[in-house]
């Protein structure tokens, strides 16, 4: 059995990169360890109950207008589209002096913030007109035509020069931290705790280690298009990937854990399954971790070894803890979707069990959960060591757990009474399921000290994609990642053949 390119993994960055190359005609296969497409973003049923295992909160795909999200991009381009729920404010805060709303409307945002702290909302103004400037320069150059060697030099001189020039001027804030423009324009310690908050939530650091263009995209795309989700949770974006990838020739292989990348003379050659079979290949794209493609995945000879000692010192994000529940759904009817919840102002929002993220997305698809019931999927940071399934294993997940319980009793204070099912999950279940390095969100390189590196590698033939590449951690840069993969491996002609065909550029706003 051969391919032009193989891929191993179907999180969203492998997904993307095969959809787009199997509709640039390549004869393209992915290899999923798991019985489950989907990686960090797929789905799983339990007693009637349909759960997302990862993210949440999405914006820009629906129908309604023309979208900067590189994944409804990709949607785009493959012919499939989603089915999207709108809905505004998209959350809540819950700090312990109180409840805060927080509106996609950035003028309702501002209003919000006042009543707690006028000046506040005038530095957060002050922010914010920064952070959209640099969006306003991003907007005009899709994410779809984008692609990681020197041929996307010419290809920005000739389709988006007056784009490119805009950005020459925003050059300091794109390369600098959020951290550096909230600096600049906001003293007020309250709302500099949501602003670290919100970076947090997106990349997993706070302001200081956060890339501005990933915070400017995020609070451009959510104030112009919206946030919404999509009808039957993360499955379905998974879902339209694997139809896309499929109808245009892919073929996906679930249950076939990938041991090894063949590379001889420095060349990939193809991949080992652990059942024994060689799959050939000249091209393998890696949609693993970089801790697993450099650790595991090659054999040491393969690399040259001062390149894998740096790589594999790349620090990470804790994991996490989850709770998956089922619960009875009477009597709260005016329940919201999303919440994050932080128990102590005095620890810092990073310190596990703090920062509690909520979702119930059975508040917008009653199809999720059966009738009478709600779905909640909460998780919070959590370091990988010193998790043993050892005779304490339940005991130690249980007393965990309590933290995201306790946040949940924020927005359902009877949820112990209500629970019908129970599913806790700790790093060691992350790392399982999903073939992490110790169950890590991803890397924790902050803005300044370092960049995410391009989907390229030392050996001829192997690419990465995902969040241990550029752009880094979140749904639309992982979808960017294997854009910019696919794009590479293909002429500037072919993708802007099919980017013209298919694509419309979006109104200048």
């Amino acid at each position: 059995m051969s391919f032009d390119i193989i891929i191993i993994g179907s999180g969203i960055g492998g997904l993307t990169a095969g959809a787009l190359l199997a509709r640039y005609g390549q004869k393209v296969a992915i290899f999923e360890s798991h019985s489950i497409a989907g990686g960090a973003a797929h789905s799983f049923v339990r007693q009637g109950f349909k759960f997302d295992s990862g993210p949440s909160f999405y914006c820009g795909l629906g129908k309604e207008r023309p979208s900067l999200n590189p994944l409804k991009q990709v949607l785009d381009i493959i012919g499939e589209s989603l089915e999207v729920i709108p809905y505004d404010p998209l959350g809540h805060y819950h700090f312990p002096e109180g409840k805060f709303p927080v509106f996609s409307d950035l003028d309702k945002y501002r209003q919000a913030v006042a009543k707690i702290t006028p000046q506040g909302a005038k530095e957060l103004e002050q922010f914010e007109s920064i952070m959209l400037g640099l969006y306003d320069c991003l907007k005009d150059i899709p994410t779809i035509t984008l692609r990681a060697d020197w041929q996307l030099i010419p290809v920005l001189i000739s389709r988006y020069f007056p784009a490119l020039l805009k950005t020459l001027f925003q050059v300091g804030i794109i390369q600098g931290s959020v951290g550096d423009v909230m600096n600049k324009t906001v003293k007020d310690p309250w709302v500099r705790r949501l602003i670290d908050l919100e970076c947090f939530l997106l990349s997993g650091l706070k302001a200081e280690g956060t890339v501005a263009p990933e915070v400017a995209f995020m609070l451009g795309e959510r104030t112009r298009a919206g946030v919404e989700y999509p009808l039957g949770g993360s499955e379905a974006i998974i879902n339209a990937l694997i139809k896309g990838f499929k109808q245009w020739g892919g073929e996906l292989y679930l249950s076939h854990h990938v041991e090894k990348i063949i590379v001889k003379s420095g060349k990939v050659t193809g991949i080992k399954l652990r059942k024994g079979d060689i799959i050939k290949a000249p091209i393998v794209i890696s949609n693993a971790t970089v801790w697993d493609t450099y650790g595991h995945l090659l054999a040491p000879e393969d690399l040259p070894k001062n390149y894998k000692e740096k790589e594999l010192k790349t620090p990470s994000v804790e994991s996490f803890m989850h709770l998956h529940l089922g619960i009875k759904a009477s009597e709260l009817e005016n329940l919201t979707g999303h919440h994050v919840v932080v128990h102590d102002s005095n620890q810092d929002i990073t310190v596990p069990g703090n920062t509690c993220m909520i979702s119930i997305p059975s508040v917008w698809d009653k199809n999720l959960a059966p009738d009478g019931h709600y779905v909640i999927h909460a998780y919070t940071l959590e370091p990988y060591q010193g998790w043993k399934k050892n005779d304490d294993y339940e005991n130690k997940k249980k007393q965990r757990s309590q933290s995201l319980y306790k946040a949940i009793e924020k927005v359902i204070p009877d949820i112990r009474q209500r629970v019908v099912l129970e599913l806790i999950g700790t790093p060691l279940t992350h790392a399982r399921f999903l073939r992490r390095h110790q169950g890590s969100y991803g890397p924790a390189i902050a803005a300044g000290k370092g960049m995410f590196p391009s989907c390229h590698t030392p050996i001829e033939g192997l690419y990465r994609v995902g969040d241990s590449t550029l752009p880094g951690i979140g749904v639309p840069a992982v979808a960017a990642s294997g854009i910019l993969c696919a794009n590479t491996l293909v002429s500037p002609t072919t993708v802007e053949k099919l980017v013209n065909e298919t694509i419309k550029k979006p109104p200048i706003m």
